[in-house]
């Protein structure tokens, strides 16, 4: 629940410390033109249960602004707005109880502003991607990921980064992220999947009562 209200995400990653891009959180009486003011454009707009990319609208204009807006308030009473930070990828840092587990850039789709174009009749197209160990991706991204996860907990979450000339940048921690054995699991191979099993058996031991 906390990792799918991206209200909460925000509220917790800003009261420690760690850097997002400038977010503010609107309702249907929020001055528009003073968010697209501060935020500059575009702006992204976001529902606080968007998952996959999916829920969210990018607007250049004050007019685009509020017609986002005005479609997502009714389905939602609260609307995440968002400063625009174009990156030619995104970075996926998996990690499992407190540890990096896996590093990805996720390369955004072409021709689009995300790594996933939703297309009509529910089509999609993705951009590609590169697998990292590790230690070969940038410490203060893995850092960042680890230490975004841990105002969580000590689970299995997929942390979403963006590389900026102002430095790292979380855009969004997710609790039930993609693990695909060629893709975030190319580097670590069958390691992987061994490294999380043995983690979820342990927890089951643990409320089993037989790991003290």
């Amino acid at each position: 629940i906390r990792c799918t209200n991206k209200v909460y995400l925000k509220e917790i990653l800003e009261k420690a410390g760690l850097p997002i891009p400038h977010t503010e959180i609107i309702d249907e009486k929020t001055d528009l033109e003073a968010v697209f003011g501060r935020l500059g454009s575009p702006v992204i707009l976001k529902t606080p249960d968007g998952s996959f990319g999916s829920n969210m609208v990018k607007a250049t204009t004050l007019e685009e602004l509020k017609a986002g807006a005005k479609g997502m308030f009714d389905d939602t009473a609260l609307i995440i707005a968002q400063e625009f930070v174009p990156t030619k990828f995104d970075w996926r840092i998996g990690v499992l109880n407190g540890e990096p587990l896996y590093a990805c850039q996720y390369r955004m789709a072409r021709g689009h502003w995300q790594i996933v174009k939703h297309g009509p009749g529910g089509k999609t197209t993705e951009g590609g991607f590169t697998t990292f160990a590790v230690q070969d991706a940038p410490p203060e991204v893995v850092d960042a990921a680890v230490r975004a996860a841990s105002l969580i907990g000590d689970g299995l979450y997929g942390v979403d980064l963006k590389e900026t000339d102002k430095g790292v940048m979380i855009i969004e921690i997710n609790d039930n992220p993609s693990i695909d054995h060629d893709v975030e699991g190319s580097v670590l191979k069958d390691e992987l999947w061994r490294r999380i099993i043995s983690w979820f058996s342990t927890r089951l031991e643990q409320r089993m009562g037989r790991v003290s």
